[in-house]
């Protein structure tokens, strides 16, 4: 069996994409010649000008100092493999380090497995299998097409011709079994099966969904503590930082992916909250709530959606980072919603002067009895300045219901300043951007 570097043994070199070996063939053995005889040279003496010996003796002289240059080059270059060093690690470039410091790699070495990882954050990850009840026959949804679900599936659809079962992922954050995952994973559902990594099933019941977010957290009852995912800082995550994904991809089972942080800050129009990190470990659809950690097995972010022309990962998987996930799900956990903050105005992005723009004003909503009309440009919210429309939104969903916040807006090039009571977001603004 050849091995990756293209040798198959020790006797035989096979480069990589060669058909077949070939030997070189065996040359006969050549027989000795008889020389012609020839007559002995004699010795000449060869009378050499003094020019030509001066010339020599500067070329000797040259040749030696090149050649004391070439060892003294070798010996430095030896030095600096035996430290691992390069030219202009250290202070600066073309600089010599200072005495007994060791330089700081660029990238640091990672270990040839993420085993010892794996085996710690494997038993926080849950499998998440959804059943939808209808009336009307549904046909093969393209998450279980082609997966080991499908069968499952048609199954079902033999017996009952109205269940719909889905697949998702997700992850158990203290020792009695709340789980977060995604909203669309379990919206609407019937019936909520959790399947542990020892195989074990338990039913779920929802605790809180949060639509505008796509951030769930449902409950299993073991009878046992459950050993449960730490939550890790995503503000200190970085681009190119190692990043491992898990979850349950196509309904295969249990399954971990590697790679790296390609981006953060991702806008992919899914909601006015989108602040995604974007990832290049494969993600597909069943992976859906699962979580990713950093290098030290922390939960970083929640894997929410890829951007796909095939249905499967091309490397573009967004997740949610913690920041945002962790208080959500506190609050589901704790009132089982999310209360929001609410002015009633579409807003959009304003160049000149900077802020955000009113384009409509909801009739008796907290912005008309502000005073808020159409073409104003909010600058500055409380203390706060008004870059974008989206800053202008969170900002006022982030403000509690009943609270009073400060307006500075320009109104036909004129400064004046506002006052508005935030309002209680109705749930049928959670997917409008204002």
């Amino acid at each position: 069996m050849c091995r990756a570097n293209g040798f198959k043994n020790q006797d035989h070199v096979q480069f990589l994409g060669a058909s077949r070996m070939t030997q070189a063939p065996r040359l006969p053995a050549l027989s000795t010649l008889p020389l012609p005889c020839r007559a002995k040279p004699q010795p000449r003496h060869r009378v050499v000008p003094q020019g030509m010996t001066r010339r020599l003796a500067r070329g000797m002289a040259c040749g030696l100092a090149w050649s004391l240059l070439a060892q003294s080059g070798a010996a430095k270059a030896a030095d600096t493999l035996s430290t691992g060093q390069t030219p202009g690690h250290a202070a600066g470039m073309g600089e010599e380090p200072p005495p007994g410091q060791t330089p700081v790699p660029l990238v640091e070495s990672r270990p040839l497995s993420f085993a010892p990882l794996v085996r710690r954050i494997a038993p926080t990850v849950v499998n998440i299998a959804v059943t939808r009840e209808s009336e009307t026959q549904h046909k093969l949804p393209s998450s279980v097409r082609g997966t080991p679900l499908e069968h499952r599936y048609r199954e079902r659809m033999r017996q009952h011709w109205n269940d719909l079962l889905e697949a998702g992922s997700g992850f158990i954050i203290d020792p009695d079994g709340s789980i977060v995952t995604n909203g669309h994973v379990v919206a609407d559902a019937d019936r909520i099966t959790v399947s542990l990594m020892d195989g074990q099933e338990f039913t779920a019941t929802p605790v809180g969904i949060d639509p505008l977010t796509d951030i769930a957290v449902i409950k299993i009852n073991t009878g046992k503590p459950m050993p449960y995912a730490q939550w890790g800082d995503s503000r200190l995550v970085q681009v190119g930082d190692w990043i491992l994904a898990a979850g349950n991809p196509f309904g295969l089972g249990s399954s971990v992916t590697a790679g790296i942080v390609s981006a953060r800050g991702r806008d992919i129009g899914a909601s006015p909250f989108d602040d995604f990190l974007q990832l290049d470990a494969p993600i597909n659809p069943g992976n859906s709530g699962g979580p990713t950690f950093n290098m030290a097995g922390q939960v970083v972010a929640l894997n929410t959606a890829i951007v796909s022309p095939t249905g499967g990962s091309v490397g573009l998987g967004f997740s949610i980072p913690s920041e945002i996930v962790r208080p959500i799900v506190e609050t589901l956990r704790k009132t089982g919603h999310m209360d929001r903050g609410w002015l009633g105005a579409t807003l959009k992005d304003s160049t000149n002067p900077l802020g955000a723009q009113v384009t409509e004003v909801d009739r008796d909503s907290p912005a008309a009895h502000a005073g808020l009309r159409r073409g104003d440009i909010v600058t500055r919210l409380n203390d706060e300045r008004v870059e974008s429309a989206r800053f202008m939104i969170r900002a006022v969903a982030a403000a509690a219901p009943g609270k009073t916040v400060a307006l500075s807006i320009t109104r036909h090039a004129q400064p004046l300043e506002l006052k508005a009571l935030v309002g209680h977001r109705p749930l049928t603004e959670d997917t409008d951007p204002h």
